[in-house]
């Protein structure tokens, strides 16, 4: 590796070292145990768990899984990248190291598992209403959310955006979902 390649590369790791500090100083400052936003976001993490776990369809609990997986992939990928580009943020968290891990893991993921299963169960169209519901949470959810000060745009980010970015997590998760099922009947 070449010398200035070195360099810039131990600038780097300074420089996210410092961030990392300075994201854990934000968070022990206004989003620690002591604030009540802190633990509204512990509930959106845990209470959709909870449901999950009451809920879930046993017989179908890996295909149910496996989609929630992608779709949390996918929301987390895109999120980290949302939030590394300066386009939204979340002044609350439950940790300084995933600022939106209550969201990404948790209430979007588990939310539109319990849509797949109940289409699944009810033989209803999954596409239609997997798109009320990132409906909901882009021009509902998200603008209470904003409201509260638990999340905020920047640059060119709308809600419209927003929508669009749950309607293609749930596309690709569900066509990745339905490849992999394809897969298991050939064999």
């Amino acid at each position: 590796m070449e010398k200035n390649q070195e360099e810039f590369l131990q600038k780097i790791r300074h420089t996210t070292e410092d961030l990392y500090q300075l994201q854990t100083d934000y968070w022990k400052e206004f989003s620690y145990f002591d604030d009540l936003k802190f633990w509204v976001v512990v509930l959106m993490l845990i209470v959709p768990l909870i449901i999950l776990f009451i809920k879930i369809d046993r017989s179908k609990i890996l295909l149910l899984g496996f989609y929630g997986l992608n779709y949390h992939i996918w929301f987390a990928y895109t999120n980290s990248a949302g939030i590394r580009l300066g386009l939204w943020e979340y002044p609350y968290q439950v940790s300084p190291i995933i600022p939106s891990f209550a969201l990404d893991a948790s209430l979007v993921p588990v939310a539109f598992m319990l849509v797949y299963q109940w289409t699944l169960n009810k033989n209803k169209k999954f596409y239609l209403y997997s798109t009320v519901l990132s409906a909901f949470f882009a021009f509902g959810m998200k603008p209470i959310l904003v409201s509260h000060h638990f999340f905020r745009m920047f640059e060119w980010v709308n809600y419209l955006h927003l929508f669009l970015f749950y309607i293609l997590f749930f596309v690709i998760s569900k066509l990745i979902t339905n490849g992999f099922l394809i897969l298991q009947k050939s064999r």
